[in-house]
């Protein structure tokens, strides 16, 4: 089981768990009557609550495919993700507790069997956030066989803004511009180091963030390069390490780095 415990979003706004399990009869559509079910691009989306006031988060969640695929050029997934929303924790804690007692709590959930993956969500007022960054794993994970931790995460926390939002609102932006004033650039390399999510903190999820950042907003050939590097693994060829292609790639990748974190404005 992987967890998040380490992150601070655990005791500030709980942390995301990614959750990739083995599980057998999972069927959570006989255990529960939803109110509300709606199609939204690629999202089977279920609730026990009804829907009106979300079309725009709906609407969102349609495109998040799309905006995965024209950033990473991904071949769109060949099957659907299942998406669960709860009004409340309670009715959230009280399902998971029937459905997964052997899982730790958190306030959102992405668990993958050999079928099509699942997301499961309660209201908060993170919710949206919630939701768009689970469904960014849940997206990644269907249509890639694996995904590197660190990139895993970048991707999901890039993601988890509204659209409008991602290229200069993260909330990440400010620390990771004022480091790079300084010539501060954070390891890629002690990022792809990390395999477990216990051995992840806060600043390897802001660290990791700045890098996808820098990879579709950068210089064209640090693009390139992660498109190119997806596409390894999507066609199961081995990939080898971005950094180490990047520094191929991009002669002097660390003040590429830096140079356009200090310069990157509206």
């Amino acid at each position: 089981m992987l967890s998040h415990e380490s992150h601070p979003r655990a005791k500030t706004r709980c942390v995301l768990l990614l959750i990739l399990l083995l599980l057998a009869g999972f069927k959570p559509c006989q255990a529960q009557s939803w109110v509300d079910t709606r199609v939204a691009g690629p999202f089977v989306v279920r609730a026990d609550f009804p829907l009106v006031g979300l079309e725009r988060l709906l609407g969102e969640l349609a495109r998040l495919q799309t905006d995965l695929g024209r950033s990473l050029n991904l071949q769109p997934p060949g099957e659907s993700v299942e998406l669960y929303l709860f009004q409340d924790e309670k009715t959230y804690r009280a399902y998971l507790r029937q459905h997964f007692p052997k899982i730790p709590y958190r306030r959102a959930l992405f668990i993958k069997d050999k079928g099509p993956g699942k997301v499961l969500v309660h209201r908060s007022p993170e919710f949206a956030v919630d939701i768009r960054h689970e469904c960014t794993h849940a997206l990644l994970h269907s249509t890639l066989p694996m995904v590197p931790l660190w990139l895993d995460e970048g991707l999901a926390e890039y993601f988890e803004r509204a659209p409008e939002e991602r290229a200069y609102d993260n909330p990440y932006f400010e620390s990771v511009k004022w480091a790079a004033r300084f010539g501060l650039v954070p390891s890629l390399e002690q990022l792809e180091s990390k395999g477990d999510f216990s051995k992840l903190r806060h600043n390897d999820y802001r660290n990791s963030w700045a890098w996808v950042h820098f990879m579709l907003h950068g210089p064209t050939e640090a693009r390139h390069e992660l498109i190119r590097f997806l596409a390894d693994i999507q066609a199961s060829t081995p990939p080898g390490t971005l950094s180490q292609r990047l520094a191929h790639r991009l002669p002097k990748t660390k003040s590429q780095f830096a140079k356009h974190f200090k310069t990157w404005e509206r």
